[in-house]
Parts: structure tokens; sequence; C-alpha cells
């Protein structure tokens, strides 16, 4: 089969849905109108789907000529509520939302090799199943696919995910740590108010809330061995209501973000006791509450071996990019986690191009693709899926 001459006829195509999907991105859960235009576009296709994830999720499937193995293609399809700061003729229509994620070139790659996919279907042994996810940017997606069954009969899972650090006609997909997980934690310090100039007849809430922030930042350079990466950061303090007050009561909010699925699992006892055996010693009352968004994105050997052997077929022999694991999160961990051995990939497919103006961070205001890259990404998604079900 040839994918990359199949591929040709979609060059339009794949452009003219970024676009659409650009200038009418849809917030987390409720992109109503971006999955009934993917509905409407596999109708065209002929290609059979169920609704499934969340409200909006589609699951649709391409059976191959020959029974073989399944894989599941996976494109996420949420916008961010961030104001777009681009001049461009499809910019965002929708005021305070913005794809500033790649999340509409996710979809549009996808929808593109559902259609090459379609046509190469006879050549097939196995089927590929594509999901158009949902709620990628609060991490409910794809636990909702798996809930709904997007996994049953699945062998492996492979997700692209455009990256503006990357160059275009780049990509990485090395093994092991990709995406770091991450969590939100909470922590409530009730101390008794008064005078400030009776410290003596209050207990302090504020003194206890910087304490406990520096208490936490031993965590990680203390309690975890230094092979293991991880980050604990404090983003937000509230404490006190005016200068001459004792503060009675107080708020911190963080996160932490780990490589390692036994420090992830192991950050929420560890904070909880820091917290409240400093409490304890400020004589405060202190509550905690951990809540787990994404796993670690860890990258199968097998399946990333597989994927460096499809972008040589795509993008030539110095396709591959040397590229650091990054501290963000993707929940595309929950899907390749529940995945038989885990067998599943993220690669990251690089859009970063100055002289198109696309390097800008993701969820800033500035992000753009590299619209030039969107079809390798295509035909990335169906080099893996062939790869896998002829191997």
């Amino acid at each position: 089969m040839d994918i990359k001459k199949t591929a040709q006829k979609y060059s339009d195509y794949i452009i003219s849905v970024r676009r659409k999907l650009h200038e009418n991105p849809e917030v987390s859960g409720k992109e109503y109108e971006t999955s009934k235009f993917v509905r409407s576009e596999l109708d065209r296709l002929g290609i059979p789907y169920v609704m499934c994830g969340l409200e909006t999720g589609v699951l649709a499937t391409i059976k191959g000529a020959k029974p073989g193995k399944t894989i599941l293609l996976r494109g996420d399809m949420d916008a961010l509520t961030v104001t777009e700061e681009n001049d461009l003729p499809f910019k965002s229509k929708n005021d305070g939302v913005m794809h500033a994620c790649g999340h509409d070139g996710h979809t549009a790659m996808l929808l593109t090799a559902a259609c090459i996919l379609n046509d190469i279907k006879d050549e097939l042994e196995g089927t590929v199943k594509l999901a158009f996810q949902p709620a990628e940017e609060i991490a409910e997606g794809a636990k909702g696919m798996i809930a709904d069954g997007a996994l049953e009969g699945v062998d492996s899972v492979f997700g692209i995910h455009l990256w503006s650090p990357v160059p275009s006609g780049k990509v990485v997909c090395a093994a092991g740590p990709r995406m770091a997980s991450a969590a939100e934690f909470e922590i409530w310090v009730q101390g008794k108010g008064g005078h400030g100039a009776e410290p003596h007849a209050c207990i302090d809430a504020a003194t206890c809330s910087v304490a406990i922030v520096s208490s936490l930042q031993t965590l990680v350079s203390r309690e975890f061995r230094p092979i293991d990466p991880a980050v604990l950061t404090v983003g937000r303090i509230d404490v006190g209501s005016r200068w001459n007050v004792i503060a009675d009561k107080g708020y911190l909010a963080g996160t932490t973000r780990c490589f390692s699925e036994r420090v992830f699992n192991e950050f929420p006892e560890r904070i909880e006791r820091i917290a409240k055996a400093t409490g304890e010693a400020y004589r405060c009352q202190v509550t905690t509450k951990y809540t787990n968004m994404v796993m670690p994105t860890v990258n199968h050997p097998a399946m990333a071996a597989l994927c460096e052997g499809a972008v040589k077929k795509i993008y030539g022999e110095d396709g591959l990019y040397d590229y650091d694991p990054t501290m963000g999160g993707e929940d595309l961990s929950f899907l390749i986690s529940a995945a038989p051995d885990k067998m599943g990939v993220l690669a990251f497919v690089g859009i970063g191009n100055e002289a198109a103006g696309t390097t800008a961070s993701h969820h800033s205001p500035k992000f753009m693709i590299d619209e030039d890259a969107l079809m390798g990404g295509a035909e990335l998604y169906c080099q893996v899926a062939a790869d896998f079900l002829a191997k």
C-alpha cells in the first residue's frame, strides 16, 4: 500500500477541516458542533461509528479485508478558554475560546487518516478504531471513552500531539516517559484570629500556611530518589484580610508532576502527612484534598520502535528528533495504561517553524500551527496502524 500517494488527494481537505474547526472552537465536554461535524464526515465516507465518551465522543471503526489485531488511534477535539490574538481569516469566532493547543489539527489529521484508511481498507489485516475524544484539557475524555468500551478488543493505542518546540518535519516517539502526571492538591488551614498586637492570644494561620509551603519543598528533595524527576508547586496562597489582623484561616493550592508511577502513587500520602504535621506544630487544624488528573504518559518500547520505523517511511531517515520528556500532562496516558501490556505510544509531531510564525508556546493566545505539517501527521496515523496490523 502507498499511504503517501493515497494521501495526496486530501491535501486541500485537511487544511479546510482544520480551519473550520479552528474558527469554531468548543470547550471541554461541550464539543457539540465539532462532534456533529465529525459524524457528518464519517457518514459521508460510509464509516460506521458510535457515540462513546461523555456527550460528544465518537468512536469510528474501519475493518480490513482480513481479520487480525485492532489498534486505536486517538485525536482530541476540545479547545481552551483563551482569547486568540492571531490575525487570521479563520480566527476563532467564539469569544474567549481558542484552539490554543492544536486539537483542531489533531481532529483534522484523524479525519484525514479516516479518509486514507477507508481507501486502503482492502489492504489491511485487522481493525482500526478512531477515537475522536472530548475533554482532554480537563482529563475526563479518555476516562469517559474507556468507561464506554472504547478499548474493548483493542491491542494497541497510538496518539499524536502537534508540538511547537519540535521543528516541522520532525517527530519524537522515543520509548519511556514522554509526558508527566498532573495532579492538584488543596490545603485548608484553620487557626484562631485576633488582633495583630496580641499574637499570644491567637493561632496564626498565615505563619502556619507559609511553613507548610516551605516544608513541602523538602518532599521532592528529601523523600524521592534523585533519579526520579518530580515537581511540587504551590501556585496559590490565600490568607489574611487586613494588615493588623492575625489570620484565622488559610488556603493553599498547587500541582505535582512526575514520570514514575511509584512517585505518582506516593504523592498524596506524603503531602497530607507533611501538611498535617506542620499544622500540628503551629497548633492549626489542617485538611487536605488531592485530585489526580492524568497519569504519566509512557511509551511502550515495542510500540515506540514500530512508530520510529513508521516515521522513517513517512518523513525519511532523518525524521526522528531527540527531545526531552516534558512535565506537561496528557490524558492519552489513561488509554495507554489500560491497553494490554500498556501497549501504546504518543508521538510529538513538530510544527515549529520560525518562517511560518508557529513557535509560540502551547496555551498561548499567539499559538499557531504550521499547516504544512498536518498531512505528515495524518500519514503517520495510517502508517503506524498499517505496520502494527501487518506485524
